[in-house]
């Protein structure tokens, strides 16, 4: 049985190993003060090519998403998704848990688009009502569609426009990246007013770097780390991995290797003859295939059973990772 459930399954690339190993009898100081996180920090700005944002490294997405979301909003203020949103489906209410609102549209392709955004704006008028303040998005969506540079800009204008905070989940920001027509790490950091650079998804063992653009969200800011209790003592394991994917692109290699096995199962199904629930050019895709064809690839493969079509047919859910090895991609293709 070969697992296309998730794009964590496996440990972590073997750099990154590689790197914890060699580095694992030496003495640091904690918590993200250490010479790996300055480096990895460094590193990260020699990349985007700005030198005045605040890097932070945080061990997992939820964590990262409910630090910055709630630091970010005054109590009355609400952050504005899409309903396939993380925070607002797969995060167990912890933005609301900290007091904060998610406002949410029907998604578009998993995409939320600059009139979802006007029509919230337009409901929330006055003091009777939470005041929309963060507009949140997730590159890769939640459905492996890709924002384009150009919706990245014209929601960035909007925000800006509004004085609404621009904030980017990247969980699997290194699948998008190697995407034609998505906005670089560079242009990530120009049009966002904060983002996030996944490694858990994207082939480290564990942890997220959140990068802060804006002054406004960085003061104080590692005081709501710890608060939220993810202050991690033994930062450097961050550190190490973070550096690690920096260095020499392994962070785009890895990208460009789990898109171009998931373009083996993609091309596989499209020969076969079967469609999408959305035309994900990343490393999750949504085949719609017949109940009884889903039965007969469970007996040697998984992956998420997603929503039922009609009485006959259902959406399931592959997704490749850094350790996904190209012919189990093929076998897959075989016995379908």
């Amino acid at each position: 049985m070969y697992s296309f459930t998730n794009d964590y399954s496996e440990g972590a690339h073997p750099r990154i190993l590689e790197a914890l190993v060699q580095t694992n009898n030496q003495q640091t100081a904690g918590y993200g003060t250490d010479q790996y996180c300055k480096a990895a920090s460094d590193k990260l700005k020699e990349l985007i090519d700005k030198q005045d944002v605040d890097v932070h490294f945080i061990p997992g997405g939820t964590h990262t998403n409910l630090i910055l979301i709630s630091s970010a909003l005054k109590a009355h203020q609400a952050v504005m998704a899409v309903d396939s949103g993380h925070i607002f489906v797969h995060e167990t209410g912890a933005i609301e848990a900290t007091g904060h609102k998610v406002l949410t549209r029907p998604h578009n392709n998993g995409k939320l688009s600059l009139e979802m955004i006007e029509s919230m704006m337009a409901e929330h008028t006055d003091e009777h009502m939470v005041q929309p303040k963060m507009v949140y998005i997730s590159q890769t969506t939640e459905f492996g569609t890709v924002y384009t540079l150009q919706e990245i800009k014209e929601i960035s204008a909007y925000c800006k426009e509004h004085d609404l905070f621009f904030f980017i989940d990247g969980a699997r920001l290194g699948s998008a990246l190697v995407v034609e027509g998505a906005p670089s790490l560079k242009e990530m950091a120009m049009y966002s007013d904060a983002f996030y650079i996944g490694g858990t998804k994207m082939g480290a063992l564990f942890g997220e770097c959140l990068v802060l653009v804006n002054d406004e969200l960085k003061k104080d800011f590692r005081y709501h780390i710890k608060q939220k209790g993810a202050m991690f003592a033994k930062g450097r394991l961050l550190g190490v991995q973070f550096l690690t994917l920096f260095n020499d692109d392994l962070y785009f290699e890895i990208g460009k290797y789990e898109n171009n096995v998931a373009k083996i199962l993609r091309d596989g199904l499209v020969n076969a003859g079967y469609s999408f629930y959305v035309d994900s050019p990343s490393n999750q895709l949504f085949p719609i295939l017949p109940n009884q064809l889903i039965k007969k690839l469970e007996s040697e493969f998984s992956f998420n059973i997603m929503d039922k079509i009609d009485e006959n047919h259902t959406v399931i859910r592959l997704v490749t990772s850094f350790a996904t090895p190209a012919s189990k991609a093929h076998q897959f293709v075989e016995l379908l």
